[in-house]
């Protein structure tokens, strides 16, 4: 039997990737959560590049929210270092609650916008 949630986010996020793109202007913000951790990546999709990501790998303190906190933190400056102040949001077939939107919120905090 097929895991029906996983394959849901899956058609969801086919879905949402035929009308995200990202350009060198504004790249797509891409989120990926896992059970444990959480990453975020600038996607330039007109070259195919990942221009900036940051994940908390490297943050070990502090619950799972707080260092979704931290990672938003993190890719929006690592973006603004690139000369980026704007991007496409691509939660990636993931609900806006919890982790994701942690992440957006101090993304947007940090000067990111969109």
């Amino acid at each position: 039997m097929a895991n029906k949630k996983l394959d849901k986010r899956i058609r969801l996020k086919k879905k949402i990737r035929t009308k995200i793109f990202g350009t060198s202007v504004s790249p797509r913000l891409s989120v990926f959560r896992s059970n444990n951790f959480i990453y975020a990546q600038m996607i330039d999709d007109s070259k195919g590049t990942t221009i900036a990501s940051a994940s908390d790998m490297d943050v070990k303190t502090g619950t799972k929210t707080e260092r979704s906190v931290a990672v938003g933190t993190l890719i929006a400056k690592a973006s603004n270092a690139k000369g980026i102040k704007a991007c496409v949001f691509d939660r990636n077939g993931f609900k806006y609650t919890g982790r994701i939107k942690a992440l957006a919120d101090s993304a947007r905090a940090s000067g990111l916008k969109f």
